[in-house]
């Protein structure tokens, strides 16, 4: 009988009201294969859960309790994962922490080496899972309370590759001219064998000393039984370095080759450690310039703050600003965290924060984003949000969440890379076995070299990266361009929506309504209708009432005060202005108050077929005129939806308005569906409705009420400010609000989609094309010596690929998965 191994855990559960919710959470999680026991407290809100880990793991005992209509309280932590070399690193190291008891979600990614976890609240500390992952054979960058990787653990990792690199390169170098006797075959006054015990004791160290980190990562996947790069890189170099030992230290036991000189392939076992470690360098670098967006980003915010504390103004780190402090902010200052203006008037630049380039004027009860640039004036505002809650560190988390996410097109290169080494590996050995029996003499050299070819020419590691950089690279583009995009799967998705549905209020227009309109009879100018109508409105709260009175100002009218003011709820006001009885609203409310329309009732309907809202306007009891407000539409919305059209888009607009005012705003853009008349708990079962007839959609809407059809679509787009919006409501947040930005995340999307393909079908490529070169496929074609002259450099004189050859390739694929990543970033994002 087999002793089963419990592990206990205690999950704390949100959203029990009462004794019957905690014994249907303990019903359903002792329903559960694998579960001993369960037993739910709902005075502490914890279930304790004794379960079989080999049947089951903490993350099916989470997803049983929220099938049960109740939530478990999680947490994440971010930290950085070292010695990652290839695809196979990245799914050792997600299986190791992803057994941690209480871990629910993992994701690990090789471009940004890092690990994000998501566990069970309470369960966990840091140092489980640097356990998990030393286990593993990696290890783990200096974090801080956050999670957050060290930049200096990189920057001391990179210091060491070009220490190694520079000392295995000058050591090489001697050792290639030490070997070049061998090579050309010319005589030498020292002794051959002296010759090669000299190279040996040159070799060593690079072998041993610069190479030690191949040895240290293959011993780490040997002692959990399995296999990486670094497994190629070892055995394939110490078969050369082994061989070539025995030969310079007993050169009789193995037969000559075909030249009758001992073969040493020392140079070859040196030239590929340290073309690897250049080619390391090499995508060490450019990975480093694939996270400048983050750089940049951090690098935005201000390192002090001028704040007034008991009346004097005093400069402080930004980390001890608080909630309510009054900050000044004088000409050329950045904006130290978010708060509203209190008095003074200036342009700020937020161009690096929202993507736009002109300054926006900002006044008292305006709201300023930390990280953005004073231009002009000097001004002083209440601050609202600090330290992890400004918008520009939600900005921060938000894309270092996105660029270490994966893209669901990953998912077929991790499926290879996880039996990658494994099946090279047989193929080396495939490849040595048949040579040595049926190769022409020296077989046992064409095998060695074969042998180490295959192993050194496979690389799992541009496999790894094809994915991962480009995200991290999209993602980065993104945030400089005013995008924020959640992950992967998003940027992913994007790329293949067919119909863009827009609401109307607030993404199209501009969310309040303007005057439009003023039409005067019975002899008042336009200009006095103007002013008695918002003298009257000035005591409304209405909206409408409100634009009435905006409007007048903007005119330039003195307003006088109202007597008498009265509103009648849904139809209109009246007041006593200059002595003059005014009545402001619907025709009803006229008609109601004993005032006839006197014919302005054909030209109201014409302003509402145009989707304005006309009022009447009455002075001592006659008809004296018109005016008409609206929600007016944006000036970037025509050229939006136009570009939108241009793409291949079929464009929606859902509106809770009425469907005359609907259509006429979808005709004035050109907007081919309209969805009016919709409440917002309905919205999403009209996009369930495109859906089903066959659209791949993308919402755009305010992220927060709209919130139910934002999740409900493919893709959903926030938009508005990076100050006020919710950016956990939908796949993408557009931070400048602009409606343009839909089509620009679009085509970011598709050009990321695009680059991700790119780097996929090069590294499969690369794989499937040279593996059976290195394996000597090309022999039997020019087995009498054949290969074209132009080829030779590369093949030799019958086919063969040299394996230093192989080591440069290898080297250079991942920098070309990452260099071609890196295009990215000088795309432009109109």
């Amino acid at each position: 009988m087999v002793d089963i191994q419990f592990e206990r855990i205690e999950l704390p559960i949100s959203g029990m009201t009462c004794a019957a919710c905690a014994r249907r959470v303990e019903k359903s999680l002792s329903g559960v294969d694998g579960v001993a026991s369960a037993n739910v407290n709902f005075a502490t809100e914890k279930a304790a859960v004794e379960y079989d880990p080999a049947s089951t793991k903490a993350d099916d005992l989470a997803r049983v309790v929220e099938g049960a209509g109740y939530g478990v309280e999680t947490r994440k932590a971010s930290f950085g994962v070292t010695g990652m070399t290839c695809a196979g690193c990245v799914g050792r190291v997600e299986r190791a922490l992803g057994d941690v008891p209480g871990t629910l979600k993992v994701n690990v990614n090789l471009a940004t080496e890092k690990a994000a976890v998501e566990y069970v609240s309470g369960t966990l500390v840091m140092k489980d899972f640097e356990a998990a992952v030393e286990g593993a054979g990696y290890g783990v960058a200096q974090t801080g309370e956050e999670g957050e990787a060290s930049e200096d653990a990189r920057e001391r990792e990179y210091a060491g590759l070009r220490r190694d690199l520079l000392v295995s390169a000058a050591l090489t170098a001697l050792i290639v001219i030490g070997s070049l006797p061998h090579m050309l075959g010319f005589m030498v006054p020292v002794p051959v064998t002296w010759l090669n015990l000299g190279l040996l004791i040159l070799a060593t160290p690079v072998q041993f000393w610069a190479g030690r980190r191949f040895y240290r990562g293959a011993w780490g996947a040997l002692k959990h039984g399995a296999a990486d790069m670094n497994t190629l890189v070892v055995v394939g170099t110490t078969t050369a370095y082994v061989y070539s030992a025995v030969m310079a230290l007993a050169p009789g036991l193995f037969a000559s080759t075909a030249n009758g000189s001992s073969g040493v392939y020392l140079d070859t076992s040196a030239l590929i450690i340290t073309l690897i470690l250049l080619g390391r360098l090499m995508e060490g670098r450019a990975r480093s310039r694939a996270s400048d967006a983050i750089k940049q980003l951090a690098g935005l915010g201000a390192r002090t703050a001028r704040v007034v504390r008991n009346g004097d103004e005093m400069d402080v780190p930004v980390e001890d600003v608080e909630v309510g402090d009054v900050v000044v902010v004088r000409p050329g200052e950045k904006v130290p965290v978010d708060g509203v203006v209190v008095s003074g008037e200036s342009a700020v630049d937020e161009a690096m924060i929202s993507g736009e380039s002109i300054p926006v004027d900002k006044r008292a009860g305006d709201g300023v984003i930390g990280g953005a640039i004073n231009t002009t004036g000097s001004f002083r505002f209440e601050t609202t949000k600090v330290g992890k809650d400004t918008a520009l560190a939600r900005i921060i988390a938000m894309v270092e969440e996105a660029q270490g996410s994966k893209a669901p097109i990953q998912r077929l290169a991790d499926r290879i890379s996880g039996v990658f080494v494994p099946v090279v590996m047989a193929v080396a050995v495939v490849t040595f076995i048949v040579w040595l029996i049926f190769g022409p003499d020296p077989a046992f050299t064409f095998a060695l070299l074969n042998f180490v070819a295959v192993l050194i020419i496979a690389c799992p590691c541009a496999m790894g990266l094809a994915t991962p950089t480009s995200i991290m690279v999209g993602t980065g583009k993104g945030a400089e361009s005013g995008i924020l995009i959640k992950g992967g799967e998003a940027l992913e998705a994007a790329h293949r929506l067919t119909t863009i549905v827009l609401d109307k209020t607030g993404t199209l227009t501009k969310g309040e309504p303007e005057l439009t309109d003023i039409f005067a009879t019975n002899g008042l100018s336009e200009g006095d209708l103007l002013r008695l109508a918002a003298s009257a409105e000035r005591g409304s709260e209405h909206p409408l009432g409100e634009a009435i009175v905006r409007g007048a100002r903007d005119h330039g009218l003195d307003l006088s005060g109202a007597e008498g003011f009265r509103a009648v709820g849904g139809s209109g006001v009246e007041a006593r202005v200059d002595g003059r009885a005014v009545l402001v609203g619907t025709s009803r409310f006229l008609a109601e108050s004993g005032v006839e329309e006197n014919g302005l009732a054909p030209r109201a309907g014409d302003l509402a077929q145009s989707g304005k809202t006309p009022m009447f306007v009455a002075v001592d009891g006659e008809p004296a005129g018109l005016v008409a407000v609206a929600d007016t539409i944006r000036d970037e919305s025509h050229e939006a939806v136009g570009r939108l059209h241009r793409m291949g888009f079929e464009v929606a607009m859902i509106t809770g308005d009425n469907r005359r005012t609907a259509e006429a705003v979808a005709g004035e853009l050109g907007i081919d569906r309209v969805l009016a008349e919709v409440r917002p708990e309905d919205k999403a079962a009209e996009i369930g409705r495109l859906q089903a007839e066959g659209m791949v959609v993308g919402m755009v809407g305010d992220g927060i009420n709209d919130a139910p059809a934002l999740a409900r679509a493919d893709v959903g787009i926030a938009i508005g400010t990076g100050a006020d919006v919710a950016m956990e409501a939908a796949d993408l947040t557009l931070i400048s609000g602009d409606v343009r930005g839909v089509a620009r995340a679009v085509e970011l999307s598709k050009a990321t989609v695009r680059n991700i393909k790119q780097n996929l079908f090069w590294a499969f490529a690369y794989n499937v094309a040279l593996i059976p070169v290195a394996a000597g496929i090309l022999y039997p074609i020019f087995a009498g010596g054949t290969v074209p002259e132009f080829l030779r450099p590369f093949l030799g004189e019958y086919g063969f690929l040299n394996p230093v050859l192989a080591a440069a390739a290898m080297a250079l694929s991942s920098v070309t998965v990452v260099g071609n990543a890196l295009r990215l970033r000088r795309k432009e994002i109109r």
